[in-house]
């Protein structure tokens, strides 16, 4: 079973980047400057932000179904993200050396399985995952922390 991990527009994001501080902080995003690696994951670019680079901290909606399982939490974007990754068949940077869960949804937007996991043993539970026909997408979130990392669609 193929599939593909996907980071957010970049188009989404990119209207903040020319933003003040203060015109920021009044939609409730705050830039930071990133001060270690890894800590700092951009949702577009899929790789963690290095030491000096600048990156925005925002409230994202990463389930909009209508469903009990809506969902929006705190996410990182680079600024200096130039294009939205998207890595088939393998695990982008930010979903390596961190415990993942992933959480299963079928075509409602209804959850139907759950599964944690991380670096070899994630991409199986992907793969185990979509040989249920029910699941019709994954969305993975860093376990810890519980932030939405990247959507997880068949290829």
């Amino acid at each position: 079973m193929t599939y593909a991990v996907t980071g957010l527009p970049l188009d989404d994001f990119r209207p903040l980047f020319a933003l003040s501080d203060e015109a920021l902080a009044a939609r409730g995003v705050i830039r930071k400057t990133a001060d270690y690696s890894p800590g700092y994951p951009c949702r577009i670019t899929l790789q963690d932000a290095q030491p000096g680079e600048s990156v925005l901290l925002l409230n994202h909606e990463s389930h909009s179904a209508p469903t009990p399982y809506r969902s929006a939490y705190a996410i990182f974007v680079r600024e200096a993200a130039d294009a939205t990754l998207q890595v088939q068949d393998g695990l982008p940077p930010v979903l390596k050396g961190r415990p993942i869960a992933l959480r299963i949804f079928n075509d409602q937007g209804m959850l139907i399985g759950a599964d944690l996991s991380r670096d070899a043993p994630l991409d199986a539970a992907i793969r185990n995952a979509f040989e249920n026909p029910a699941t019709a997408y994954i969305h993975a979130h860093n376990a810890a922390h519980g932030c939405f990392v990247a959507r997880i669609d068949r290829a």
